[in-house]
Formats: C-alpha cells, sequence, structure tokens
C-alpha cells in the first residue's frame, strides 16, 4: 500500500513541477510573442486596417496591432550583435504585448516617429554595453547602391528603454522600433502584418483556424503554439517518457502486492481447504484475494493522490523550508530566471495516473487469487 503510495505521489508531483516549469516558460515567451499572427508572404500589408477591423469582429479577440519584422545587426564600439527587429505601433502594441509595459529606463511612448528610438532586450543591451540615452548603430542587411557598390545602410538610433521578458532568446536578439521608422529603413511600405490578443490563449488554434476563413485566403494566420511547434513537442515528449519512467514505480509496488498475496496464500492454505470443505466454490475464494488486493491498490492509490496533491500545492512552502534547513538553493536566483520551483497539478495528468495505478493493482491480484482457488482441501490437509 506504501509503494503503491509512494509511486503515485511521485508521479503527480513531478507531472505537476513539469506542468508549472512549461506554463512559466509559456507565459514569459507570450509576453513577448502574440497569440496569432496574421501576414502577407508578399511583403507589406497595405490594408492592415481591414484586417484588423475583420479580426477584431471575432469574439475571442480583444485587441491589434501592426508589426514589421526584419533582421538587422547593432554595433557599439567594437561590438557587433545580430538582432531581430520588430517595428511596433507605441499606442496599439501595449494591447498585445505584456513586456512593453513594465520597461526600464524609459517608457514605451518615447518611441516617437522619426526620432530613430530603440527599446532593446536586457542581454542585447549588456553584450552592447549601452543603457537607456546612449547610442548604438543599426546595419540594414538592404544595401544602397553606390558607383562604388553595394553600401549597407547605416542609421544611429538612441536607446530609449530596456525590457525583461525572463526568456533568453528574446532578451537577447530582440529590439523594437517604431513601425515608421521600420518602413523607412527596411524600405518596407506598410506593415507586414498585425498581432492578434485574445481572451484565452489555450484556444489559439481553434480561433486561428476560425480567423483563417474569415480573411483574405492570400494571407495567413498563425498561433504561438505553430511559432514554438519544436518547443512544445519536445516539452512533451520529456514529460511522456517521464511519465512512462515513473509508472514503473507503481508496476514495481503492484509486483510487490503479487509477492504479497502470494505469500498470504500460502499462509492461508489451510484455511482455504477448511472453507472448500465447507462448499465455499472456488470463484468465491478467488473472490476473497481479489478483494483484498483491490482494497490495497484502492487504499494505496487514494493515499498517493491526496499525498501528491498536498506537497504539489505546497511546493512554494515546503522547498523553501528544505532549502533553509539543509542551507541549499536548487535554483539560484543569479543564475535561473525562474526561483521557485513552480507546480501546475492537472487532471488530465492525475485521472490517468489513478486508473492505471487501479488497473495495475487489480491485475496484480490475478494470479495469486488463481492460486488460492486452484487449492485442493485433501492435499492441504493432508499434514494438518
Amino acid at each position: 500500500m506504501a509503494g503503491i503510495a509512494l509511486g503515485v505521489a511521485a508521479l503527480i508531483v513531478v507531472l505537476s513541477v513539469m506542468n508549472g516549469f512549461q506554463k512559466e516558460v509559456r507565459d514569459r515567451m507570450l509576453s513577448v510573442l502574440s497569440h496569432i499572427e496574421v501576414f502577407s508572404y508578399d511583403g507589406a500589408l497595405m490594408d492592415w486596417r481591414k484586417v484588423a477591423a475583420e479580426t477584431r469582429a471575432h469574439p475571442e479577440v480583444v485587441a491589434t496591432a501592426p508589426y514589421i519584422s526584419a533582421q538587422a545587426m547593432f554595433t557599439s564600439g567594437d561590438v557587433v550583435r545580430g538582432a531581430l527587429i520588430r517595428g511596433i505601433d507605441p499606442a496599439l502594441e501595449p494591447g498585445v504585448s505584456v513586456v512593453v509595459v513594465n520597461l526600464k529606463g524609459g517608457k514605451l511612448s518615447d518611441l516617437a516617429e522619426g526620432e530613430f528610438g530603440v527599446v532593446l532586450g536586457l542581454e542585447l543591451a549588456r553584450a552592447l554595453s549601452v543603457a537607456p540615452g546612449d547610442k548604438v548603430t543599426m546595419i540594414a542587411p538592404q544595401g544602397t547602391v553606390t558607383p562604388a557598390g553595394i553600401v549597407p545602410r547605416l542609421r544611429q538610433f538612441r536607446v530609449v528603454a530596456t525590457f525583461e521578458s525572463g526568456h533568453y532568446e528574446f532578451d537577447s536578439t530582440l529590439a523594437m522600433i517604431h513601425i515608421g521608422d521600420a518602413q523607412r529603413l527596411f524600405r518596407i511600405e506598410g506593415p507586414q502584418g498585425v498581432r492578434l490578443k485574445i481572451k484565452d490563449m489555450q484556444q489559439a488554434p481553434r480561433v486561428a483556424a476560425q480567423l483563417a476563413g474569415m480573411v483574405d485566403p492570400g494571407l495567413a494566420v498563425r498561433d504561438w503554439s505553430r511559432q514554438n511547434r519544436t518547443w512544445f513537442a519536445a516539452v512533451q515528449t520529456e514529460k511522456r517518457m517521464m511519465f512512462i519512467i515513473l509508472t514503473l514505480i507503481v508496476a514495481v509496488a503492484a509486483f510487490n502486492l503479487v509477492s504479497t498475496l502470494v505469500m498470504t496464500v500460502t499462509e492461508k492454505q489451510s484455511d482455504i481447504a477448511i472453507l472448500r470443505t465447507l462448499g465455499a466454490s472456488p470463484g468465491s475464494v478467488m473472490a476473497v484475494f481479489i478483494v483484498q488486493g483491490t482494497l490495497i491498490g484502492i487504499i494505496g492509490t487514494l493515499l498517493g493522490v491526496a499525498g501528491g496533491l498536498l506537497i504539489a500545492n505546497n511546493l512554494d512552502l515546503i522547498v523553501p523550508a528544505i532549502e533553509k534547513v539543509f542551507g541549499v538553493q536548487f535554483l539560484p536566483k543569479d543564475i535561473y530566471f525562474i526561483s521557485a520551483l513552480p507546480s501546475d497539478p492537472r487532471a488530465a495528468d492525475i485521472v490517468p495516473i489513478t486508473l492505471i495505478s487501479l488497473v495495475l493493482a487489480l491485475v496484480a491480484t490475478l494470479y495469486p487469487s488463481w492460486r488460492a482457488a486452484r487449492t485442493k482441501p485433501a492435499e492441504a490437509l493432508r499434514y494438518d
């Protein structure tokens, strides 16, 4: 019973922590990424206001904002860094992005068209050794044709603020400028697409499929899960393998249940024989041991579920207490952006764990019960 409870509790706690990390990373990613994007493969989306109005007609869409996405390089002194440039509308961007609400060193409204200001990711700013108020030079890949050949276009930008999403990939590569400045620098006639925010990001794939039928067929619609499909697929594979590995703990406990019942059957041979001589059928004898094993499985599973949920829902108290007692820190703040173990217990994990544990316990009772039912009274009582 204790083995089953331990296995079930371990499964629930580990999967809850994995869910918590996945949710934490996903939320940090979505503080920068949009829930859904509607964009044109051909370049500029000249009628982006019409597209925004059409998508806003969907009941799930709460905000829209145009964007331009391009690549460039930043130089500061001897340092050169590649970056993903996002042209944004400072008035509309806060509706679709969380990270721009809490900037460091300045405000998003400081991105005025024609003044060539830039908001850098914190890690990118550190790599370039710049702070708000400093100047950086942006090198656009689209060159200018001159008699001397193709010369890259250079433009000096003033750092107006920095942002920190907690996701290194974005903090070290992303820079935001005014969409008007992006059009001039990259020679694009208009926004490339529209970013959307919806009420429930979990419904993004369904909403994206519906929006694809509402907008022009020549436009592409992409949700956040497709933008990061490789990462989410890797996490799901890791979670699935962890589930299989930890289920072996429950399987070992079920094997122990088999050995326990076999020993009980051997010990109770005489009692079983007496019951048989009094008229008990093989089926009734078998039912006795099935009920015994099933009760062990049910009680062990329920204890495991209760213990697992208790630990998973109180990790924010348990882990700091363990760290204080042993003087260790599992997730140092100076190394990890996530300094506490996140936990997110989900019914989609707990229900299968419970059912698998009960099925294994039930299966474990079959062989010992079958052996008990085959007991022959004459042989069992021969030496008693």
